[in-house]
């Protein structure tokens, strides 16, 4: 019944598989060549780093962006530039021409009352799309956990309410071997290179694909 369909079926069948030796050694030829393109793809991935995402706060009608520099990655002992992105609701930048800004910085944990660590200086930035906007040096003293705290009010003839922000941000060690961080205990610091798995899988990926599609050419080669 229905032969012709049979004999189509058969006929499409047989011609997806190669069936000799030559037209195997062809299909491992190409299956090598896509494989070490892969792995060839899998080295540079790891070398990239994550982007890291700003911090985000909203205040009554104020919305407010931290972002430090480097990659959002301080150091401790090592000049990080902060600044902060402040908007109206609506999407309206204000500038600190507009904002009589404070910034504070304390010490994870501290006690209600207790004075700030670091009161750092606000400046006017141009940075991104923003300009104008409220930006500071700060130098961590150690690596730690840290709280940011921006305090502002509007100054004359700006209109919005007035808002306290306050972010969390994580210091790591510094360019030196040891350092103590802000609750005293001992750290290494941070090698800024990638780890070494990282590093080695990859490899040890690549030589497992070289080796599978080897052994696929002699056996395709022998027969």
């Amino acid at each position: 019944m229905f032969p012709q369909l049979n004999r189509g079926k058969s006929l499409l069948f047989s011609a997806s598989i190669p069936t000799s030796s030559k037209q195997r050694h062809y299909l491992n030829k190409g299956t090598i060549k896509y494989l070490l393109f892969l792995s060839c793809l899998a080295i540079p991935i790891t070398n990239l780093y994550p982007a890291a995402a700003h911090k985000v706060e909203v205040s009554g009608d104020v919305g407010g962006t931290l972002h430090i520099e480097p990659n959002d990655n301080p150091r401790a002992g090592e000049p990080s530039q902060a600044w902060f992105a402040l908007t109206r609701r609506g999407g309206k930048v204000i500038p600190l021409a507009q904002c009589n800004c404070q910034l504070a910085v304390y010490a994870e944990p501290y006690a209600a009352g207790e004075p700030a660590l670091l009161e750092p200086t606000l400046k006017a930035v141009a940075v991104e799309r923003y300009q104008g906007i409220p930006g500071a040096e700060i130098v961590f003293p150690k690596p730690g956990l840290y709280q940011l705290e921006l305090n502002g009010k509007p100054a004359s003839g700006a209109r919005f309410k007035p808002f306290e922000f306050k972010f969390e941000v994580t210091v790591a060690a510094g360019s030196t071997n040891n350092a103590r961080n802000v609750n005293g205990d001992l750290v290494q610091s941070e090698n800024q290179s990638l780890p070494f798995w990282a590093i080695a899988l990859p490899i040890l990926g690549f030589i497992a694909i070289l080796f599978v599609a080897l052994r696929g050419m002699r056996g395709g080669s022998g027969e």
